[in-house]
């Protein structure tokens, strides 16, 4: 059963007067149980408040959201989910262990399962040697830490994280990363945002655009990626100047490095041209590198698109 099913959700918020702001738009995606599926876009897109709809924190105007079967608008439904906002909230004067020992107890563990949570989450997010400090003083990386602790008591199969790495620094991020993974090889579910595309082009199985309120990309990143034609770097020697010139008018770039000439072609043909121009005219090729799209480049590209969500590499 897939974890999460959308079918034309959207949200519309009423303005001052007459006016209407569509914030989503008919949103249909679905998300395979056991994924880390990437919610993708420019702030004001959407995503925080798909995530809200999912968690039942907003009411959709149209559309419906399911969470492994369930409405998201029952109380089933949200016990299946961990949930960690962008910017989560805690009772400064508790501690660690009293905080999980807070949230465990309203979803009805006994005490003897709020012990074994904090004996789980504890070891699994390092919280041991601050298990007795008060969150007041905490920084971010350490109240986020928290906040995992806090979406993952109950053991809900389902996590949904706004994002997650937002400034954090690099070991921050990667301790999320790393914990991201593990929580994947324990069969959950994880759909987040982020502005960290590095980050996500390592974790995620698939990632979903939004512009504008509306999905339009979905996939799997290799599919994605795989979709564009990348550019070629060309590195050679040897050449007189005028042949210099002439491949530069082919070329999208080009360096001097020292001896070296480096040219950047925007297609695999036009790249084994020049080659063919370069040992006709007594060059030496030095290397010939097709260049990958990056999750960020294709990121960027396509914000300044419109279109119909294209469904590449999409789990049906």
């Amino acid at each position: 059963m897939d974890a999460i099913v959308t079918r034309n959700l959207s949200k519309v918020y009423k303005g001052l007067g007459k006016g209407h702001h569509k914030s989503l738009d008919s949103l249909s995606l679905t998300v395979a149980a056991n994924e880390v599926f990437g919610f993708l876009g420019r702030n004001g897109a959407g995503k925080t408040t798909t995530i809200k709809m999912l968690c039942s924190l907003l009411k959709p105007t149209e559309g419906d959201a399911l969470v492994f079967g369930e409405s998201t608008r029952t109380r089933q439904a949200r016990r299946l989910i961990g949930y960690l906002p962008e910017q989560p909230y805690f009772y400064e004067y508790l501690n660690p262990k009293e905080t999980i020992a807070f949230y465990g107890k309203l979803q009805g563990l006994t005490r003897a399962e709020r012990d074994r949570q904090w004996d789980k989450l504890s070891e699994l997010l390092d919280l041991r040697e601050i298990a007795t400090q008060r969150i007041k003083g905490f920084s971010k990386g350490m109240r986020q830490r928290i906040g995992f602790a806090v979406a993952l008591v109950g053991d809900p199969p389902l996590l949904i994280l706004d994002e997650p790495m937002s400034g954090l620094d690099p070991i921050g991020r990667r301790m999320i990363r790393e914990l991201i993974l593990r929580l994947r090889d324990e069969k959950k579910t994880l759909f987040f945002s982020s502005h960290v595309l590095g980050d996500v082009e390592q974790i995620c199985d698939r990632v979903g655009i939004l512009v504008k309120g509306k999905l339009v990309r979905a996939g799997r990143i290799d599919a994605l990626l795989g979709s564009a034609v990348n550019p070629v770097e060309v590195i050679c020697t040897g050449l007189a100047v005028a042949d210099v010139t002439r491949l530069k008018e082919q070329a999208e770039l080009y360096r001097a490095m020292e001896e070296l000439h480096v040219f950047r072609a925007a297609t695999p043909e036009i790249a084994n041209e020049m080659v063919r121009q370069i040992l006709a005219a007594g060059g030496k090729l030095v290397e010939f590198n097709p260049l990958k799209e990056t999750l960020e480049d294709y990121f960027m590209r396509e914000q300044t698109q419109d279109g119909t969500v294209r469904m590449e590499g999409a789990i049906q």
